[in-house]
């Protein structure tokens, strides 16, 4: 595990992000853990996260010429994500995010920041059923621009509707890759290393074997 993952999931554990426990998903599912990126409610934490979020940029290799942050939750993300990369990665890449009702007066339309050209990155929080990241697919392929992949925050690793994951899904259908700070994997690899959260790791472990998927 790279330290920038070690960082992330101490992040979302101090600020409950990640929290073990009983959970329902929308899914019916009930999961020992749950992952709420709302919980990143101060400056100091979403930089934190920026910074997270632009070392799996740079950790995958990927090449990209700017970032989309798909509204609403993405928007911040993607911003965080632009700031970290320019201040520590000496990477200034252009990014822009889409309203979610087309705007009628001014210049209009619902794209906002840079125009979407080249290799565009989609950042994300999370990805349950995809919907969010089809409709930026459309949306960039609208433009004339290219999808370059997916960057979400946690894959749970998980099947889906069918024996994929929905990362899984979004990479056999279109081709891109989608790349998370850290997975389900990481998630027990991290439990695992500490006594006090044997009892957690346990019950990771059941659940994976119930619903995982093969990474």
């Amino acid at each position: 595990m790279h330290d920038y993952q070690r960082d992330f999931i101490e992040l979302t554990l101090q600020r409950d992000v990640l929290r073990f426990g009983d959970f329902t998903l929308k899914s019916g599912r009930q999961s020992p853990y749950f992952f709420n990126m709302g919980r990143i409610d101060s400056g100091a934490a979403l930089a934190q996260l920026g910074r997270a979020y632009a070392a799996a940029v740079v950790n995958s290799g990927i090449e990209v010429d700017m970032l989309f942050g798909p509204a609403y939750k993405g928007i911040a993300l993607a911003a965080a994500t632009a700031i970290s990369l320019a201040d520590q990665h000496s990477r200034d890449l252009p990014w822009a995010y889409n309203r979610k009702e087309a705007k009628d007066h001014g210049e209009g339309g619902v794209l906002v920041g840079a125009p979407l050209k080249g290799r565009v990155l989609i950042v994300d929080d999370v990805m349950t059923a995809g919907t969010a990241v089809r409709e930026s697919l459309a949306l960039i392929r609208a433009q004339g621009a290219t999808p370059a992949g997916v960057l979400i925050a946690l894959d749970r690793q998980e099947r889906g509707q069918s024996d994929l994951s929905a990362a899984q899904e979004v990479t056999a259908e279109f081709g891109i890759p989608v790349i998370a700070i850290t997975s389900l994997g990481d998630v027990l690899a991290y439990a695992g290393e500490r006594p006090e959260l044997a009892a957690e790791h346990t019950r990771l472990v059941s659940y994976r074997e119930r619903y995982g998927v093969n990474a």
